[in-house]
C-alpha cells in the first residue's frame, strides 16, 4: 500500500514540474489582426472592392453551384432514382448530394479549366484587370448554360423580361439563369420518367400476382423491392445512370 502511495506521489510531482516548465517557456502564438485604414490611392479602393466582391462570392457559392452548374439535374435524377427503387432513405441524402457534387465537378471541369486559363491565371499575373477577368469567366459560364438551355424556356423568360434578343450577347445573365434552371428541371424529370418505367412495370406485375393469389393484405412493396434491387444490380444500374447523366451534358 505504501509502495503504491509513493509511486502516485512521484508521478504527481513529475507532472507538476513538467507543467511549470511548460508555463515558464514562452511559446510563440500567431496573432491575426484585421484593420481598416484610409485609402491612399484609387488602387487601394479597387482592391477593397475586389475583396468585398470575393467575400460575397464565397457566401453565395452554394447558391451559384446550384444555379449555374449541372448540380440541379444530377441531384434531381438521383432523388427520382431513389424514389423509383422505393428504398425510402437509402442511399442517404448525404451520399446522394456528395455523389451529385463530384459528378458536377467532373462535368464542369472543362469549363472551370478554361476559366482558370483564360481568366484567373492572367488576372493573377497582372495581364488582365479585374473587370476583364470577370467578363471572360462569366462568358465561359454563359457558354455552358447556352449549350444546355432550351430555346423555348429562354424565349419564355425573354418575353417576361420584355426583350427581343438578336443573338446570345443580347441575352442578359439574369434572364439566362432562370431559363437554364427551368431547362435543367425539365430534362431531369424526363430522365426520371425513363428511369421509373421498368420499376413501375415490376410493381404492376407483383401487384397483379398478389391479387390473383388472394393476398390482398400483403403490401406489394415488400415483394417488389427485392426484385427491383435485383434488376438494378444485374443491369449495373449505377453505371448506366451516371453515364447517361454525364452524356446528357454533351
Amino acid at each position: 500500500m505504501r509502495g503504491c502511495l509513493k509511486r502516485i506521489l512521484t508521478v504527481s510531482l513529475l507532472l507538476l514540474v513538467v507543467c511549470k516548465a511548460s508555463a515558464a517557456a514562452q511559446v510563440p502564438v500567431p496573432k491575426l489582426t484585421i484593420g481598416v485604414d484610409t485609402a491612399k490611392s484609387p488602387r487601394d479602393v479597387a482592391v477593397t472592392l475586389e475583396i468585398i466582391f470575393l467575400i460575397t462570392l464565397i457566401a453565395l457559392a452554394p447558391s451559384l453551384l446550384v444555379m449555374i452548374t449541372s448540380f440541379t439535374r444530377i441531384v434531381v435524377v438521383l432523388s427520382l432514382l431513389r424514389s423509383a427503387l422505393g428504398t425510402q432513405q437509402m442511399p442517404p441524402n448525404q451520399v446522394l448530394v456528395s455523389l451529385a457534387l463530384f459528378l458536377t465537378f467532373f462535368v464542369m471541369a472543362p469549363t472551370w479549366q478554361r476559366i482558370y486559363s483564360d481568366s484567373v491565371s492572367p488576372y493573377l499575373d497582372g495581364k488582365l484587370s479585374f473587370t476583364q477577368a470577370y467578363d471572360k469567366a462569366l462568358g465561359h459560364v454563359r457558354d455552358f448554360m447556352f449549350r444546355q438551355v432550351r430555346e423555348r424556356d429562354l424565349g419564355v423568360f425573354c418575353r417576361l423580361a420584355g426583350i427581343k434578343p438578336r443573338n446570345r450577347e443580347d441575352v442578359p445573365t439574369h434572364v439566362l439563369i432562370p431559363a437554364f434552371i427551368t431547362s435543367e428541371l425539365q430534362t431531369a424529370f424526363e430522365i426520371g420518367f425513363v428511369i421509373y418505367i421498368p420499376f413501375l412495370i415490376i410493381d404492376i406485375v407483383i401487384s397483379s400476382i398478389l391479387l390473383s393469389m388472394g393476398m390482398i393484405m400483403l403490401p406489394p412493396v415488400l415483394i417488389s423491392l427485392p426484385f427491383k434491387l435485383l434488376l438494378f444490380v444485374l443491369v449495373n444500374g449505377w453505371d448506366l445512370v451516371v453515364v447517361s447523366l454525364v452524356r446528357s451534358f454533351r
